[in-house]
C-alpha cells in the first residue's frame, strides 16, 4: 500500500516546489507574516493517512487573519470564531443529514481523521491577502497531489465547491471515482447551488455501496483550544 511519503516524496523534488518553499523563507526573512506556521502547511497529509483516503474537498488557500490557519481547508482551531463559508457546511449538513447537529467550533480534524482530505490548492498565505500566494508553485504541488490520488486509488469521492475546486480536478477518472460539483459555500454564492447539494449523503451512499466505513460526519459539539490545534 501506498503512503503519502510514495505520493509526495517525487513532488517534493520538483523545481517549482522547492521554488515555493525558498519564497516563503525570504519572505519570512523580509518580515512577511505568512499562514500557517510552518509546522502546519501539510496538516492536511499528516492528519489523513493515505490508507485511509475516502473524500478530498478543495479549498482555495488559508484563511489569512490571525489564528484561523490550521493546515486544513475550511477548518479552523477550536477557540476561532467559525467562517462564514464553514457555517454554511454546517448549514447545508444540518438538512442533509439526518441528527446533525451544528457544533460551537470549527475544527475539522476528526473528519480528517476519517479520512477525508482537506486540501487547499495554495497551501500558505500572506497575513491580510487572501491569494497573495497564488502562482508560487503551490499549484503545481497539488494538481499532483490530485493526479496521484486520482491515478493510485479508486472510490474517492472529490467534493468540489466553487469553479476553482472543478478546474482543479476536472481529469479526474469518473469512472473510478465519484465526483460531486456544487457552488462555494461562502456567502457570495452559498445561495446558487451549494444549499440543497446533499453532497455529504450522497458520499455516504456512495461509500457504504463499495463497502468502505462511512463518514461520520457529526463532530464534537464543543472542543476546547488544547483539542484541534
Amino acid at each position: 500500500m501506498s503512503t503519502w511519503s510514495d505520493i509526495i516524496g517525487p513532488l517534493k523534488q520538483t523545481e517549482s516546489f522547492k521554488g515555493v518553499l525558498e519564497f516563503i523563507a525570504n519572505r519570512r526573512a523580509m518580515g512577511d507574516i505568512i499562514y500557517p506556521e510552518d509546522k502546519k502547511i501539510f496538516n492536511a497529509f499528516r492528519f489523513t493517512p493515505f490508507d485511509k483516503l475516502k473524500v478530498v474537498i478543495i479549498g482555495q488557500d488559508p484563511y489569512h487573519e490571525p489564528n484561523q490557519a490550521s493546515g486544513l481547508a475550511f477548518s479552523v482551531p477550536a477557540g476561532v470564531a467559525v467562517p462564514p463559508s464553514l457555517q454554511n457546511i454546517y448549514k447545508e449538513l444540518k438538512e442533509d443529514v439526518p441528527g446533525f447537529s451544528i457544533p460551537s467550533h470549527g475544527c475539522l480534524i476528526p473528519w480528517a481523521r476519517q479520512g477525508v482530505l482537506l486540501l487547499n490548492s495554495v497551501l500558505t498565505v500572506k497575513q491580510g491577502e487572501a491569494n497573495s500566494h497564488h502562482d508560487k508553485g503551490w499549484e503545481e504541488f497539488t494538481d499532483g497531489v490530485v493526479e496521484a490520488i486520482n491515478k493510485n486509488c479508486s472510490g474517492v469521492v472529490f467534493m468540489l465547491w466553487g469553479n476553482a475546486a472543478k478546474q482543479k480536478c476536472k481529469n479526474v477518472d469518473r469512472q473510478k471515482h465519484l465526483v460531486l460539483e456544487a457552488a462555494h459555500p461562502s456567502p457570495l454564492s452559498a445561495y446558487r447551488g451549494f444549499f440543497g447539494c446533499k453532497h455529504f449523503s450522497q458520499a455516504n451512499a456512495y461509500l457504504h455501496k463499495q463497502g468502505k466505513t462511512t463518514v461520520n460526519w457529526q463532530l464534537p459539539l464543543y472542543l476546547d483550544g488544547t483539542e484541534c490545534l
